[in-house]
C-alpha cells in the first residue's frame, strides 16, 4: 500500500464526502439536480393534493345533480363564484337557459342555436379547466427528461478530471481512482433519483388530467342533454 495515498474508509463515500471533494464542475451539476428534484417533488406534493381534491368536489357534485333536486337549486347552492369547474358549468348552462327563455324560443332554430351556445360555454370552460390542472406538467417533463443526461455529463466530466489526476501523479492505486470514480457517478446517481420520480408522476398526472377532462366532458354531454330535454318539454 502507498502511504502517501490516504486510507479510504467507509465514511470517506459518504454523499457528503462524494459532493465536497467533487470537482466544481460536478458540484454544480449536482446541486442543480438536487434544486431540480425538490421543483418536482413541490409539483408532485401539489398534483396530488389537487387531483385529490378535485375528484372529491366533482364525486359530491354529482351526487347532488343525480339527487334528483332541481338544477336551479343546485346551481344556487354552489354561490355566485364556485371554485369548482362542474358548479360553473351548470351555472353558465343554466345562464343561457335563461336569457334564451327570457327573449323566447319560438322555432327550433333558436333552441338549435341555444344548444350551440351552451356548447361552446361548457366547451370553453373545459379547456380553461385542463389547461388548469396541466399546469407544472411540462416542469415534471424536463426534469424526467434533462436530468439523466445532465447527471451523465457531470460524470463525463469528473472521471475526465479522475484520469487528469492519474496522469498529473503518475499513480494508478486503485485507492486514489476509486473516490474520483465514485465522485463521478453519484452525479449520474443524483440525475437518476432526480428524474425517475419526475417521470412516474408525469405519466400519472398526465393520466389523471386526461380522465377529468373526459369527466367534465361527459357532464357537459348529460348537461346539454338535459337543456334539450327541457326544450323537447316545451315543444
Amino acid at each position: 500500500m502507498d502511504p502517501n495515498v490516504p486510507a479510504m474508509t467507509a465514511e470517506s463515500f459518504s454523499f457528503l464526502n462524494l459532493f465536497l471533494r467533487a470537482d466544481w464542475v460536478v458540484k454544480l451539476v449536482m446541486t442543480g439536480l438536487g434544486l431540480a428534484s425538490l421543483w418536482s417533488w413541490s409539483v408532485i406534493i401539489d398534483k396530488l393534493a389537487r387531483f385529490t381534491s378535485l375528484n372529491r368536489q366533482a364525486d359530491k357534485f354529482e351526487d347532488q345533480v343525480a339527487s334528483g333536486r332541481s338544477l336551479e337549486d343546485i346551481a344556487q347552492d354552489a354561490g355566485e363564484r364556485p371554485r369548482h369547474a362542474l358548479p360553473r358549468m351548470l351555472q353558465g348552462a343554466l345562464r343561457e337557459w335563461r336569457d334564451a327563455r327570457a327573449k323566447g324560443l319560438a322555432t327550433d332554430t333558436q333552441a338549435a342555436f341555444l344548444i350551440q351556445r351552451i356548447d361552446r360555454v361548457l366547451d370553453t370552460t373545459i379547456a380553461r379547466e385542463s389547461q388548469r390542472v396541466e399546469d407544472g406538467l411540462s416542469s415534471l417533463a424536463i426534469v424526467a427528461t434533462a436530468s439523466p443526461f445532465v447527471g451523465l455529463f457531470g460524470t463525463v466530466w469528473g472521471i475526465m478530471q479522475a484520469f487528469q489526476a492519474i496522469a498529473l501523479e503518475k499513480n494508478t492505486n486503485l485507492t486514489v481512482v476509486a473516490p474520483s470514480i465514485a465522485e463521478a457517478l453519484f452525479a449520474t446517481a443524483i440525475g437518476l433519483m432526480a428524474a425517475i420520480p419526475a417521470y412516474i408522476f408525469y405519466n400519472k398526472f398526465s393520466s389523471d388530467a386526461g380522465r377529468y377532462s373526459a369527466r367534465l366532458e361527459g357532464f357537459a354531454d348529460d348537461l346539454s342533454t338535459a337543456i334539450q330535454r327541457r326544450l323537447a318539454e316545451r315543444a
